[in-house]
């Protein structure tokens, strides 16, 4: 009796996770990959993915992840991926952005940022958790990335492309018409046999329902990429403390007053504590001096 309820209970589970896909880094990374796969061996079209193409994402999705997600969870996937590389390309079409490969960060600096992202709200999901899948994406949507920036020629056909920056909020109904886009996908395709009484109404409610729960998936993977970046840094922060360096501070022989107050006005500054706690203790004094005798005259010259 009790295998049969643990066995409920598992199917019951299997059966949530189905339902609403919980995206992650890794499983983004998985879909990207595999459809740039496709993109190479020729299966997308005119912008869509054929019938052949979405059967080889699912099947091998399954594969690599044990998640047997339908069709449409991986559509909507796909939909807020073209709309995270518009939003990406249109931020690297601005000269004072670029995308580091290594990282998937987008640099500028904080005046750029503020700036940009007055005018475009949608890009501080980007600021905080970069994308570093952006050459995928550029792949995937037929505009190979070049050295952090990005071509207006697709790599596949030699031809030149057009395509238009998407600056409006991230919302259900540029999402639904990408999906609505797929479906001519299916239409078009001799293989897939239409329904003979019209369904188009129920089918678009279970896709702005899908699409709603992928673009919150999405915005919840986003941040908790920021969360992880902002404890990376608090984890740094607390490593080279103001605390530790003054305590140190108090154990050399040899500093005066006037240097004593010097030092902990640069220790106000991350990277100067940073230094002087790598330093080695015989070195750390003849350091300070040289710093506050720099800071010393520059103050003195104002």
């Amino acid at each position: 009796m009790a295998g049969q309820f643990t066995r409920s209970r598992r199917l019951e589970t299997q059966q949530q996770e189905q339902s609403r896909a919980r995206w992650t880094t890794s499983l983004t990374k998985i879909l990207a990959t595999l459809m740039v796969d496709q993109v190479h061996k020729g299966n997308k079209h005119n912008n869509l993915f054929n019938k052949k193409a979405w059967k080889y994402i699912c099947d091998e999705f399954y594969s690599k992840t044990g998640l047997k997600w339908d069709k449409e969870q991986l559509k909507n996937r796909y939909s807020v991926l073209r709309r995270q590389y518009s939003i990406v390309k249109s931020i690297l079409d601005q000269s004072d952005f670029s995308w580091d490969e290594s990282t998937g960060s987008i640099t500028a600096n904080d005046e750029i940022w503020a700036e940009y992202i007055k005018k475009h709200p949608d890009a501080e999901i980007v600021k905080t958790g970069g994308c570093p899948i952006f050459k995928e994406l550029c792949t995937i949507f037929s505009e190979p990335a070049t050295n952090g920036k990005h071509e207006y020629v697709a790599a596949s056909e030699g031809e030149h492309t057009s395509v238009t920056p998407c600056l409006e909020p991230l919302n259900t109904h540029h999402e639904e018409s990408s999906s609505e886009s797929q479906d001519e996908e299916d239409a078009n395709d001799p293989q897939t046999v239409q329904p003979t009484t019209p369904t188009g109404i129920s089918k678009r409610k279970r896709g702005r329902k899908g699409i709603d729960e992928a673009i919150a998936d999405a915005i919840f993977e986003m941040a908790s990429a920021s969360k992880m970046r902002a404890a990376a840094i608090e984890q740094q922060i607390a490593r080279f403390s103001m605390a530790d360096c003054i305590r140190d501070l108090d154990l050399m022989q040899g500093v005066d007053q006037h240097l004593y107050f010097a030092a902990v006005d640069l220790f106000n500054k991350p990277n100067a504590r940073e230094i002087f706690l790598s330093l080695k203790k015989d070195k750390r004094l003849t350091w300070l001096r040289g710093k506050c005798s720099i800071a010393s005259n520059l103050s003195c010259a104002e």
